[in-house]
């Protein structure tokens, strides 16, 4: 369309009006976002490479400091043991002791007054201290035992040792403990009786007395879990007896198709609990008596004190003891461990063994294991020679640790025990020492419950 101009001529045609911006003011624009956003890449960037190297240093530090605090350990606690007839020497930094040979007839000298053998019924020799155990054998495998005839020279004897040579080191020496228990929780009274003709094993329990009170009233309602270990799948249980702390249960129990040298190797296990309707039953304390132990040609009726259960348990572990006085070697083998309490939050440990000898109070030597990742019952299979002088070998100890390994901060100690021929960890402990010491030459097996300190 045209319009007329005022002017009186013809006006061009109408155009659109249009904003005019910068030249470069859209480039700029873009330019700046992008920039932005590169800007922010590169810092998320810079920020996790500044993390990574902040984690790599720290765990590279806490390596170090480790392996500082070890190094520093070591080289405090490493003495030298002087001996009138030794000679000393040191090669790549292993402490080696060197004596002269022991003669034959010290040797026998010696031997006699450490322990002299006891006379089984057949007038043979043999040293009831401990019994060896072949690497491989299960820890029910026991030499077949004395039947009717036999038991009638057992009653000469006392209880305990009638059949001891025959029994499995590795299961019964475990639950053969003396001591006190830590706190009172009651006593329960049972008897045993052995049907031969039957081959069945018969167990009453009677009562039990001073029970501690677990419930808001004042009193418990217990009962008893029987169970033959190692057997854990078959138990037994009394009737629960309400409101009261002095029990009556008399019930008899029956273990049909036991032969006597399979009740032997067998642990009787007598639990007491606190029925709880709506929660779980609490632990009121526990027996645990080796038939091995047991007069069968009587009729034995026992009060035993019962025992707090653990609270902390922290494993077993397998070890072997063997001592040859000839060489002055002594021969620690750390078999497997099982049950050991987890440490790491998937519920498992790294677990490894710290080994020191030790005279008196001082460490002479350290050895260890490798690490085994994510398991509970690790197999090491590792062997530990020492070299220590027969004069010395009632004086040194073993300080046994198992660890629970950790990149990141210090090692947890797992659980440990102390192998010595006076005070040892446990009653078991020592008696693994005296063994080795009275059987010289012999490969002495035997389980051992971990302390948590």
């Amino acid at each position: 369309m045209h319009v007329a101009s005022p002017h009186g001529g013809e006006a061009t045609p109408e155009q659109p009006q249009v904003a005019h911006m910068p030249a470069g003011y859209v480039l700029t624009n873009g330019m700046e976002k992008k920039d932005v956003i590169w800007t922010a890449v590169l810092s998320s960037l810079a920020a996790l490479l500044t993390l990574v190297a902040a984690l790599y240093a720290c765990y590279w530090w806490q390596r170090r400091k480790r392996k500082r605090e070890e190094e520093e350990e070591e080289a405090e606690q490493v003495v030298v043991m002087q001996h009138p007839t030794s000679s000393l020497s040191r090669l790549n930094g292993i402490l080696s002791l060197k004596t002269p040979l022991i003669s034959t007839k010290a040797l026998g000298a010696q031997l006699e007054t450490a322990g002299t053998p006891n006379k089984t019924p057949s007038g043979t020799s043999s040293n009831l201290a401990g019994t060896s155990i072949p690497e491989g054998k299960s820890a029910g495998a026991t030499s077949p035992a004395p039947q009717n005839k036999a038991l009638q020279n057992v009653k000469s004897e006392h209880p305990s040792t009638a059949t001891e040579g025959n029994r499995s080191i590795s299961l019964v020496d475990m639950y053969i403990d003396n001591s006190e228990p830590s706190e009172n929780v009651g006593q329960i009274h049972f008897s045993l009786e052995y049907d031969f003709q039957n081959t069945t094993l018969i167990l009453r329990i009677i009562q039990g007395k001073e029970l501690p009170a677990k419930d808001l009233s004042g009193t418990s309602d217990p009962y008893v879990r029987v169970t033959l270990l190692p057997d854990k799948k078959h138990r037994l249980e009394t009737k629960i007896k309400r409101r009261t702390l002095n029990p009556r249960w008399n019930e008899t129990f029956y273990f049909e198709g036991f032969p006597i040298q399979k009740l032997q190797s067998r642990v009787l296990h007598l639990h007491v609990f606190d029925y709880d309707r709506f929660s779980r039953d609490d632990s009121i304390g526990e027996v645990f008596l080796p038939l091995c132990q047991v007069d069968f040609s009587e009729k034995p009726s026992f009060w035993k004190a019962l025992k707090p259960p653990a609270k902390d348990k922290c494993g077993e572990l397998l070890t072997s003891l063997c001592y040859h006085p000839s060489n002055s070697i002594l021969t620690l083998t750390l078999l497997k461990a099982r049950n050991l309490k987890a440490k790491d939050i998937n519920g498992k440990s790294d677990p490894y063994v710290k080994v020191w000898l030790q005279f008196g109070d001082k460490r002479i030597e350290k050895r260890k294991t490798a690490i085994f990742k994510c398991t509970l019952n690790p197999v090491f299979n590792d062997t530990f020679s020492f070299n220590v002088p027969w004069e010395k070998i009632r004086e040194c100890s073993l300080d046994v640790m198992v660890m629970d390994f950790d990149n990141i901060g210090r090692n947890e100690l797992i659980g440990r025990i102390l192998l010595a021929g006076k005070n040892g960890s446990g009653a078991s402990e020592t008696k693994h020492w005296q063994d080795m010491i009275t059987k010289p030459r012999q490969t002495i097996v035997q389980w051992h419950r971990l302390k948590p300190e």
